[in-house]
């Protein structure tokens, strides 16, 4: 990829990329202060400001370094995570569920409105490409989110929704994996497990599912 190239790239994917993380963060530490726990709220973390979202490695130079290593064929990054203390929460082991799955909604609703938007410019008969890439760009980046965040092993909130809805013993069980299972979920991104066996499937389902939501909408791309 040329220096051009990366250039546009970085403006496309920028601003899809910043509200898909500050959202998603926000939106675990809105619902955890709902129900019971003010700990993001009183740190300032339930905010639509991206600053305090960012991680200097993980958001920053992660994925640059990634992207241009890989020549954009591959990137990856995350977050500050929001924190969270469970035993704050009215009823900790149901409340995870939906505090865990607020960050992935988030995700999932804004590819809906990224999508929406993209419809409302193609009938308003705009041209310029750089407006439909972007939208296309927040589609992409906040289903592969949703995605992935989804993949039911702690830290990931697909994990902790998991655990908030396995028997106790099992739960535990589970918790217990959590200090190690970024490296597991590394190891199976390297070896292509997430990606064929998880990632592929539940893009193909959120995609349909967009598809699906979108179709009354569809006569707007009707010249």
């Amino acid at each position: 990829m040329n220096f051009p190239d990366l250039i546009q790239t970085i403006l496309i994917y920028g601003l899809p990329v910043i509200f898909a993380i500050t959202l998603h963060e926000a939106a675990h530490g809105y619902v955890a202060h709902r129900f019971g726990d003010n700990t993001a709220w009183m740190m300032g973390r339930v905010t639509l400001n991206p600053v305090p979202h960012i991680d200097p490695m993980g958001t920053l130079l992660m994925p640059i370094v990634l992207f241009l290593a890989t020549g954009g064929h591959f990137l990856f990054g995350y977050a500050r995570p929001v924190p969270v203390n469970f035993s704050r929460l009215n009823h900790p082991k149901r409340d995870m569920i939906w505090v865990a799955l607020a960050g992935p909604a988030a995700n999932f609703v804004q590819a809906f409105l990224w999508a929406f938007v993209m419809y409302g410019l193609i009938a308003a008969g705009v041209q310029e490409r750089f407006f439909i890439e972007v939208c296309k760009a927040g589609v992409k980046v906040n289903a592969v989110m949703f995605a992935f965040n989804l993949f039911p092993l702690p830290p990931l909130d697909g994990g902790r929704i998991l655990v908030g809805l396995l028997p106790w013993k099992q739960a535990v069980w589970l918790s217990r994996i959590e200090p190690y299972g970024f490296y597991i979920v590394m190891a199976l991104i390297v070896l292509k497990v997430v990606d064929t066996l998880w990632m592929a499937p539940i893009m193909t389902l959120t995609f349909e599912l967009l598809s699906l939501m979108l179709s009354p909408f569809e006569f707007l791309l009707k010249p």
